[in-house]
């Protein structure tokens, strides 16, 4: 008969990590932290941090697009969102942050040499087209960041780059000019929305960029924007041709709140907002990180039930197939194998 055998643990994290900040505050044992060294606005409510992390950072994973989660204590509670990173270099982590919501209002108010806790580099937002191949960028809003990072990296690699840009603050716009006319093989298109009407359109797209069905695109911008490049790439069955990444959740308020159950758990609970949402309303606490579908922290095996994701509108009807809570909305029952 097989019996567990206790062993004591003898040095603690969460002591070591008590014990080292005592004599630098961002010494930690596992832990990533970092200090912030650095910011300059680049709007009125948009502003570029720069981060300087302890040894427990590796920065060798990093890819352009990736992002990281930035952790701090609002109220007494922990709150995550992510950041895509501008780049990596001698002064530390270069990110922008921009003022629309609780983890963004808050870093914007800390003062310089501030620490938070950080995440290593995660995401799959990353430049995968082959140096031979042109490629097709389109941002909008707080979207310029992962954007901006995909651009440098594809004009190192000698890419034909097509890049549109809708913004009513223009941040980054005068160091992606400087890169316009240095590089023969990029085109910029800046679009000033403070000063016009024009949002994205297919006729829009077929004008700036006429070749675009023969370019891979990468998107980053507003639920809206991306909405529609997403219906444009599905009805056009390209949807291989476009990669995307989120910083804004949408929730159809038209929707029915629907019964969801956590099956291990044995809760059941009404959700009319995200799964993770509507399960943190009823009192549950389940595994989370990025709260927009970056990182796989909230991922599970949804048994069976329909769930629209609030990205993509894609619908999911399957038996035992992989979600995110925080980018889930239940559209009928649903059982969750939590």
């Amino acid at each position: 008969m097989n019996t567990a055998v206790y062993t004591p643990e003898w040095v603690r994290e969460d002591f070591v990590d008590f014990v080292a900040e005592k004599f630098h505050p961002t010494w930690a044992w596992k832990k990533v932290k970092a200090e912030l060294v650095s910011k300059r606005a680049l709007s009125q409510d948009f502003h570029e941090f720069i981060l300087r992390p302890n040894h427990n950072f590796d920065a060798s994973k990093f890819q352009a697009g990736q992002s990281l989660l930035v952790t701090v204590v609002v109220k007494g509670v922990r709150q995550q969102r992510g950041y895509s990173i501008i780049n990596i270099d001698e002064y530390g982590i270069h990110i922008a942050v921009k003022q629309q919501g609780v983890v963004s209002n808050a870093l914007a108010a800390m003062p310089i040499h501030s620490v938070i806790e950080i995440s290593q580099v995660q995401g799959e937002f990353t430049l995968n087209t082959p140096s031979t191949e042109p490629v097709l960028l389109i941002a909008s809003g707080s979207g310029i960041t992962a954007i901006y990072s995909l651009l440098k990296h594809a004009l190192k690699q000698n890419q034909s780059i097509e890049m549109i840009y809708f913004s009513r603050d223009s941040a980054y716009h005068h160091e992606i000019e400087i890169l316009h006319q240095q590089f023969q093989n990029f085109t910029y298109h800046l679009i000033d929305t403070s000063k016009t009407k024009l949002h994205f359109s297919e006729k829009l797209l077929k004008h700036l960029v006429p070749d675009f069905e023969s370019r891979m695109c990468y998107a980053c911008g507003t639920a809206g924007m991306m909405q529609d490049l997403h219906a444009l790439y599905e009805s056009a069955k390209r949807q291989n041709q476009l990669k995307t990444e989120y910083f804004q959740l949408t929730i159809d308020p038209t929707l029915e709140a629907q019964q969801v159950t956590f099956a291990r758990a044995q809760q059941t609970f009404m959700a009319d907002a995200s799964l993770l949402e509507s399960a943190e309303k009823a009192g549950l606490k389940p595994a989370h990180g990025c709260r927009i579908g970056i990182c796989n922290t909230c991922s599970c095996t949804k048994v069976q039930g329909a769930v629209r994701n609030v990205l993509t509108g894609e619908i999911d009807q399957g038996n035992n197939t992989q979600i995110k809570l925080c980018i889930s909305q239940a559209i009928s029952p649903v059982v969750i194998n939590l």
